[in-house]
């Protein structure tokens, strides 16, 4: 029995990794579209469109799924769905302030996804402007490290485009700027032959709040539950977690 208990746990396993691989793909399609409907489906041209490209490369879509949402999205086969964005303010347990992203053709689903995925997890939807204060927009490339490259020769390749700063996030560099040097920024790093795995504007929080192992777990259950919306793009917190935390959540 034990064979069949290791194949049926290894089988759920890999449901679950299919469907969260699924749902990915599903985001970074819409994005595409949306691009592709707001800015034309000439990548060359339409600098937001090659970022949201380059993101599902990275992510292993299908390069046939990427070239129909070009041509849903920029019209060029008559189909399409014309999605909106739409923010969501809220809280989760701790006073962990989120700021949840949906693209949706439908306002009143994502808002009700949104609502129950909050508070079947012990969140709240707060009013509009009750968090989004707490954030700002900002550009931001994801850089892997490599063995050959060091946070002083990424910062040389970006100050001169308008990066801010350069993060260390242990297997990757996050290199932080205003949204309008978001595209200089990615350029100087392809001059620079530095690769990147995404460059996108994102919603980073001014201040934090600190959590413990136990209050984390609560609030990544929200996060996980919002994710799992076909609604939700995004969902950006305010939690601050040390490194004896995520150790202990590792664990």
């Amino acid at each position: 029995m034990s064979g069949h208990s290791k194949w049926a746990t290894t089988k759920h396993k890999k449901a679950a990794i299919d469907a969260k691989r699924g749902k990915l793909f599903a985001k970074l399609i819409k994005n595409i579209e949306v691009a592709a409907r707001t800015g034309g489906p000439d990548p060359e041209g339409n600098p937001t469109l090659y970022d949201a490209i380059q993101k599902a490369k990275k992510s292993s879509v299908p390069s046939d799924n990427i070239d129909r949402a070009v041509k849903r999205g920029g019209g060029l086969d008559g189909g399409g769905v014309n999605y909106e964005t739409a923010m969501y303010e809220g809280y989760a347990p701790g006073g962990v302030a989120l700021l949840i992203e949906c693209l949706t053709d439908n306002r009143n689903r994502a808002t009700s996804e949104v609502r129950v995925a909050l508070t079947r997890n012990g969140g709240s939807l707060g009013d509009a402007g009750s968090v989004s204060y707490l954030f700002s927009r900002k550009g931001q490339v994801i850089v892997p490290k490599t063995a050959d490259l060091d946070e002083d020769e990424v910062l040389m390749a970006v100050l001169d485009a308008g990066a801010e700063e350069v993060r260390d996030l242990g297997e990757n560099f996050e290199v932080v700027s205003e949204p309008t040097d978001l595209i200089a920024v990615r350029t100087a790093l392809q001059e620079a032959g530095i690769e990147y795995d995404s460059a996108e504007s994102v919603f980073q929080p001014f201040t934090s709040v600190p959590m413990d192992a136990d209050g984390a777990k609560k609030v990544f259950k929200i996060i996980d539950a919002l994710e799992d919306s076909d609604e939700v793009q995004n969902v950006y917190s305010n939690i601050d977690l040390s490194d004896e935390v995520l150790a202990a959540l590792d664990a």
